[in-house]
Protein backbone atom coordinates (compact mmCIF):
# COMPACT_ATOMS: atom_id res chain seq x y z
CA UNK A 1 0.00 0.00 0.00
CA UNK A 2 1.43 3.49 -1.12
CA UNK A 3 1.87 5.91 1.54
CA UNK A 4 -0.14 9.33 1.15
CA UNK A 5 2.32 12.34 1.27
CA UNK A 6 1.62 16.38 1.58
CA UNK A 7 3.77 19.15 1.53
CA UNK A 8 4.05 22.67 1.65
CA UNK A 9 6.98 24.81 0.21
CA UNK A 10 7.42 28.49 1.18
CA UNK A 11 3.69 29.33 0.92
CA UNK A 12 2.93 33.38 0.65
CA UNK A 13 -0.14 34.40 0.88
CA UNK A 14 -2.01 37.70 1.02
CA UNK A 15 -6.02 38.32 2.44
CA UNK A 16 -6.27 41.90 0.47
CA UNK A 17 -3.05 43.63 1.41
CA UNK A 18 -2.23 41.56 4.36
CA UNK A 19 0.77 39.58 3.97
CA UNK A 20 -0.73 36.64 5.97
CA UNK A 21 1.63 33.76 5.41
CA UNK A 22 5.32 34.20 4.96
CA UNK A 23 7.44 31.58 3.48
CA UNK A 24 5.42 28.61 5.20
CA UNK A 25 6.35 25.28 4.55
CA UNK A 26 5.25 21.69 5.87
CA UNK A 27 5.15 18.06 5.35
CA UNK A 28 2.76 15.35 6.67
CA UNK A 29 2.76 11.97 5.56
CA UNK A 30 0.35 9.10 6.33
CA UNK A 31 -0.16 8.61 9.68
CA UNK A 32 0.24 11.41 10.98
CA UNK A 33 -1.19 14.42 12.41
CA UNK A 34 -0.23 17.99 11.91
CA UNK A 35 -1.29 20.75 14.43
CA UNK A 36 -1.54 23.96 13.19
CA UNK A 37 -1.65 26.38 15.96
CA UNK A 38 -1.10 30.33 16.35
CA UNK A 39 -2.95 33.50 17.50
CA UNK A 40 -6.13 35.06 15.82
CA UNK A 41 -5.40 36.39 12.81
CA UNK A 42 -1.77 34.19 12.42
CA UNK A 43 -2.97 32.51 8.95
CA UNK A 44 -4.51 29.10 10.15
CA UNK A 45 -7.77 29.48 8.25
CA UNK A 46 -5.58 31.05 5.05
CA UNK A 47 -3.26 27.93 5.35
CA UNK A 48 -6.01 25.36 5.43
CA UNK A 49 -7.77 27.10 2.43
CA UNK A 50 -4.99 27.29 0.21
CA UNK A 51 -4.21 23.64 1.54
CA UNK A 52 -7.19 22.61 0.00
CA UNK A 53 -7.36 24.92 -3.22
CA UNK A 54 -9.48 27.41 -2.50
CA UNK A 55 -7.05 30.24 -1.79
CA UNK A 56 -4.34 30.32 -3.99
CA UNK A 57 -0.79 31.35 -3.12
CA UNK A 58 0.96 33.56 -4.42
CA UNK A 59 4.34 32.28 -4.50
CA UNK A 60 5.52 28.49 -3.47
CA UNK A 61 4.14 25.02 -3.85
CA UNK A 62 1.99 22.31 -2.36
CA UNK A 63 2.37 18.75 -3.62
CA UNK A 64 0.15 15.66 -2.77
CA UNK A 65 2.03 12.70 -3.78
CA UNK A 66 4.50 14.40 -5.39
CA UNK A 67 2.35 16.70 -7.82
CA UNK A 68 1.01 20.03 -7.58
CA UNK A 69 -2.04 20.07 -6.16
CA UNK A 70 -3.77 22.29 -9.17
CA UNK A 71 -2.53 20.21 -11.66
CA UNK A 72 -5.29 17.68 -11.31
CA UNK A 73 -7.58 19.69 -8.82
CA UNK A 74 -10.64 17.19 -9.08
CA UNK A 75 -8.65 14.39 -8.55
CA UNK A 76 -7.32 16.03 -5.78
CA UNK A 77 -10.23 17.02 -4.23
CA UNK A 78 -11.74 13.52 -4.42
CA UNK A 79 -8.98 12.74 -1.90
CA UNK A 80 -9.82 15.26 0.79
CA UNK A 81 -12.64 15.63 3.68
CA UNK A 82 -12.66 19.61 4.79
CA UNK A 83 -14.51 20.80 7.69
CA UNK A 84 -14.60 24.56 7.81
CA UNK A 85 -14.83 26.73 11.14
CA UNK A 86 -18.60 26.54 9.81
CA UNK A 87 -20.64 23.30 9.49
CA UNK A 88 -21.28 23.25 6.16
CA UNK A 89 -24.95 22.25 6.19
CA UNK A 90 -28.19 22.69 4.95
CA UNK A 91 -30.53 24.20 7.42
CA UNK A 92 -33.89 22.70 6.06
CA UNK A 93 -32.74 19.50 5.20
CA UNK A 94 -32.21 16.57 8.40
CA UNK A 95 -29.04 15.54 9.31
CA UNK A 96 -29.86 12.35 7.69
CA UNK A 97 -30.77 14.37 4.62
CA UNK A 98 -27.47 16.60 4.64
CA UNK A 99 -24.64 13.60 4.61
CA UNK A 100 -27.23 11.77 2.04
CA UNK A 101 -26.71 14.47 0.05
CA UNK A 102 -22.73 15.44 0.75
CA UNK A 103 -21.69 12.25 0.92
CA UNK A 104 -23.98 10.82 -2.10
CA UNK A 105 -22.30 13.71 -4.76
CA UNK A 106 -18.72 11.75 -3.98
CA UNK A 107 -19.83 7.95 -3.87
CA UNK A 108 -22.24 5.40 -3.42
CA UNK A 109 -23.98 5.51 0.17
CA UNK A 110 -27.16 3.96 1.77
CA UNK A 111 -29.27 5.12 4.97
CA UNK A 112 -27.69 2.67 7.05
CA UNK A 113 -24.27 3.53 6.94
CA UNK A 114 -24.89 7.09 7.25
CA UNK A 115 -26.73 6.18 10.54
CA UNK A 116 -23.50 4.26 11.39
CA UNK A 117 -21.45 7.37 10.85
CA UNK A 118 -23.79 9.72 12.99
CA UNK A 119 -24.10 7.62 15.81
CA UNK A 120 -20.39 6.89 16.15
CA UNK A 121 -20.49 10.67 16.31
CA UNK A 122 -22.98 10.94 19.05
CA UNK A 123 -25.66 12.44 16.67
CA UNK A 124 -27.80 9.40 16.05
CA UNK A 125 -30.54 10.91 18.11
CA UNK A 126 -31.15 13.34 16.40
CA UNK A 127 -31.00 11.98 12.75
CA UNK A 128 -33.89 13.04 11.39
CA UNK A 129 -34.42 16.56 12.75
CA UNK A 130 -33.72 19.29 10.85
CA UNK A 131 -30.50 21.28 11.21
CA UNK A 132 -31.84 24.80 11.90
CA UNK A 133 -33.67 22.67 15.39
CA UNK A 134 -30.02 21.44 16.48
CA UNK A 135 -27.27 23.03 18.73
CA UNK A 136 -23.76 24.66 17.21
CA UNK A 137 -22.65 21.39 19.00
CA UNK A 138 -25.02 18.66 17.51
CA UNK A 139 -24.64 20.58 14.19
CA UNK A 140 -21.04 19.97 14.88
CA UNK A 141 -21.36 16.19 15.75
CA UNK A 142 -23.24 15.90 12.48
CA UNK A 143 -20.08 17.33 10.24
CA UNK A 144 -17.91 15.49 11.82
CA UNK A 145 -19.82 12.16 10.49
CA UNK A 146 -19.59 13.89 7.22
CA UNK A 147 -15.81 13.82 7.35
CA UNK A 148 -15.84 10.32 8.04
CA UNK A 149 -17.96 9.20 5.72
CA UNK A 150 -15.77 10.97 3.14
CA UNK A 151 -13.64 8.17 2.85
CA UNK A 152 -10.80 10.26 1.71
CA UNK A 153 -7.26 9.96 2.86
CA UNK A 154 -6.62 13.42 3.71
CA UNK A 155 -8.70 15.51 6.46
CA UNK A 156 -7.99 19.35 6.52
CA UNK A 157 -9.70 20.43 9.72
CA UNK A 158 -10.54 23.68 10.81
CA UNK A 159 -11.16 24.15 14.85
CA UNK A 160 -12.86 20.66 14.79
CA UNK A 161 -13.93 20.66 18.57
CA UNK A 162 -15.60 24.09 18.00
CA UNK A 163 -18.95 24.44 19.66
CA UNK A 164 -17.69 20.72 21.74
CA UNK A 165 -18.55 20.00 25.15
CA UNK A 166 -15.38 17.57 26.98
CA UNK A 167 -17.09 14.60 25.51
CA UNK A 168 -16.92 15.87 22.11
CA UNK A 169 -13.24 17.16 22.54
CA UNK A 170 -12.64 13.44 23.36
CA UNK A 171 -14.67 12.08 20.36
CA UNK A 172 -12.54 14.22 17.39
CA UNK A 173 -9.03 13.22 19.37
CA UNK A 174 -10.15 9.27 18.98
CA UNK A 175 -11.47 9.90 15.21
CA UNK A 176 -7.76 11.69 14.50
CA UNK A 177 -6.18 8.68 15.83
CA UNK A 178 -8.47 5.95 14.14
CA UNK A 179 -7.63 7.78 10.66
CA UNK A 180 -4.37 8.15 11.11
CA UNK A 181 -4.44 5.00 12.41
CA UNK A 182 -5.72 3.26 8.88
CA UNK A 183 -2.90 5.51 7.25
CA UNK A 184 -5.01 8.80 6.66
CA UNK A 185 -3.59 12.22 6.99
CA UNK A 186 -5.12 14.58 9.36
CA UNK A 187 -3.90 18.36 9.29
CA UNK A 188 -6.13 20.48 11.72
CA UNK A 189 -6.22 23.90 12.96
CA UNK A 190 -6.74 24.35 16.87
CA UNK A 191 -6.63 26.62 19.98
CA UNK A 192 -6.37 23.96 22.12
CA UNK A 193 -3.98 20.73 21.36
CA UNK A 194 -6.80 17.45 20.87
CA UNK A 195 -6.12 14.69 23.13
CA UNK A 196 -3.94 12.60 20.55
CA UNK A 197 -0.64 10.69 21.32
CA UNK A 198 2.23 12.45 20.57
CA UNK A 199 4.16 9.64 17.91
CA UNK A 200 3.21 10.41 14.89
CA UNK A 201 2.00 14.09 15.27
CA UNK A 202 4.01 17.17 13.83
CA UNK A 203 3.79 20.77 14.81
CA UNK A 204 3.41 24.06 12.82
CA UNK A 205 3.34 27.15 14.66
CA UNK A 206 2.18 30.31 12.96
CA UNK A 207 3.22 33.77 13.71
CA UNK A 208 1.03 36.93 13.64
CA UNK A 209 2.36 39.12 10.68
Amino acid sequence: MSVHRLTGEALHVFRGERHVLRGVSFAAQGGEYLEVTGRNGAGKTSLLRTIVGLVHAESGRIEWNGLDIHRDARAFHAQVAFLGHESPLKADLTAMENLHFAIGIRRTIDATEIARALGETGAGGFADRPVRTLSAGQRRRVALAGVVLAAAPLWVLDEPATHLDADGHALVGRLVERHRASGGIVIAAVHAPLPVAEPGTRHLGLTSS
